[in-house]
């Protein structure tokens, strides 16, 4: 599971101010606010952040390592935000991204916000395509940036000419029907029917391994290329499914239950662009900066 930024901030705040009490000043939240987030960070990762006293908290030696992580993730974004704010009106020029459906909902479409206001200069196309279509698209030169997805068990080489900015590392989860009892493990599910992906997708391969671990007696049923259907049909009783924690972003997940679970892995997210003595362009590199600053914003842990 992906640490989540957000609560890591709030351990740094508890670090910072001293105590549970002043960090829900510092963050303007309630005491119970930050202990439930910490409460969190501590389940999701399996460890002990604080020491918990009558004299009040301190860190624990993996609590000041996460502590020392939430600043410079800090320290990345600002200097992210900085070189947005340098980006101005100056810099100008048409970029062409293909993304797909999940990150083109959550990551591009608020970050052309944020560039309509920073950088007025710039002219954003945008293309919803697959990975090997964003590629293709790359390649030809119809797009600028493609942003592909690896199943973390199968990176892929960045060809040569090329240069590849990882944005995101998301985890994958199972989505269950809620009539179907909580599986804690993949054994669990060994007498699940899956619901399938399209074989091109990083979803499909990531499916294979993950039923290669599970073991399971029925054969995977259906075929699907959109996440919403994939939930649909969990709704519908018709098996369980494995989906990236992007795709649950403002989903309907009504009649399904989602479940994280050890030895999911992960889904990588990186943005690729051309390299060479002309090129990343500086729209180019301004609108990567963009992205960079804009999956820190992400909060992935919001269910489990």
């Amino acid at each position: 599971m992906a640490l989540d930024a957000r609560r890591l901030g709030v351990l740094l705040a508890v670090h910072r101010a001293g105590g549970v009490v002043a960090a829900a000043d510092l963050l303007h939240l309630t005491p119970s606010a930050i202990s439930q987030q910490i409460a969190k960070l501590e389940a999701e990762e399996g460890v002990e952040v604080l020491h918990r006293g009558p004299r009040g908290v301190t860190l624990t030696a993996v609590g000041l390592m996460l502590a020392e992580a939430a600043e410079r993730i800090e320290s990345e974004l600002v200097e992210a935000r900085k070189q947005i704010a340098t980006i101005g009106p100056d810099v100008s020029g048409r970029v062409t991204i293909g993304a797909f459906q999940t990150v083109t909902r959550s990551v591009v479409a608020p970050m052309l916000v944020e560039l309509a206001e920073t950088a007025p200069g710039l002219e954003i196309d945008v293309h919803e395509v697959e990975t090997d279509d964003a590629n293709r698209g790359l390649r030809s030169g119809e797009y600028d940036i493609a942003i592909v997805e690896h199943d973390s068990s199968a990176e892929r080489p960045v060809p040569r000419g090329f240069r590849e900015v990882p944005l995101l590392d998301e985890p994958w989860r199972i989505a269950v029907p809620t009539s179907m009892a909580t599986p804690t493990s993949l054994q669990d599910l060994t007498d699940a029917v899956w619901i399938g992906s399209e074989k091109t997708t990083a979803a499909a391969r990531a499916l294979s391994r993950v039923v290669d671990l599970a073991k399971p007696t029925r054969s995977t049923l259906h075929s699907t290329y959109s996440y919403e259907v994939a939930i649909a049909l969990v709704a519908a009783g018709q098996g369980v499914a494995l989906l990236p924690a992007l795709a649950l972003e403002h989903a309907d997940v009504a009649g399904v239950d989602v479940v994280p679970i050890a030895g999911l892995g992960m889904r990588h997210i990186a943005a690729r662009h051309r390299a060479n003595r002309h090129e990343p362009t500086p729209a180019v590199t301004a609108v990567i900066d963009a992205l960079l600053a804009q999956v820190v914003t992400l909060d992935l842990g919001y269910i489990g």
